[in-house]
């Protein structure tokens, strides 16, 4: 299988396949607009603003799985997203990322590029913290572990980084330009 053999659920209940995106370098984040993480829709609008002429598409995935981060309807946190940040770029239907009913993109998200750890700096202690809080195991299981964790897709389809969300946004934009 390959990413393009997959599709995302519309707002409006509609599938969009992965396949429309082929020759594009695409952006996969799962989000919630109450979360300390969530300030990073602006850099990632700018990066849309400034690279999607250029191929880069980004996909949007609101998820509450994480302490109840997201409790809107999908038509509330995109208006949400257009009003603090300006978002442009699509939002998906609000899903989850892991378990039982994780949308199957996850599923195949976390197979190419497991988890890797949290970096360095205070965010990242303090999220490695929270985890073995809850998982003492955490660190070897590719479960998406907050909100705001990003995939990179190349153009070929290739899924070539995951990065967690205290990543520095300038590190995110730095690989994506690299792929444009």
């Amino acid at each position: 299988m390959s990413i393009y053999d997959y599709s995302v659920p519309t707002q409006k209940g509609e599938e969009i396949s992965l396949k429309d995106y082929e020759g594009k370098v695409i952006l996969i984040v799962n989000t919630a607009t109450g979360c300390g993480f969530t300030p990073h829709y602006k850099p990632i609008e700018q990066m849309y603003e400034d690279l999607h002429d250029k191929g880069l598409e980004v996909i949007d995935i609101p998820c509450n799985q994480f302490k109840d981060q997201a409790p809107g309807t999908d038509e509330e946190i995109t208006q949400f997203c257009q009003l603090k940040y300006k978002t442009q770029f699509p939002q998906m239907k609000k899903s989850d990322v892991n378990g039982e009913n994780e949308l199957p993109l996850y599923t195949y998200l976390k197979s190419q590029k497991g988890f890797e750890g949290f970096g360095k700096g205070p965010m990242a202690l303090l999220m490695r913290k929270m985890c073995e809080k809850a998982d003492k195991d955490f660190a070897s299981k590719p479960d998406i572990k907050w909100n705001f964790t990003k995939f990179v897709v190349d153009r070929n389809g290739n899924v070539v980084k995951r990065f967690e969300p205290t990543e520095d946004m300038k590190e995110v934009r730095a690989f994506v330009e690299g792929l444009i």
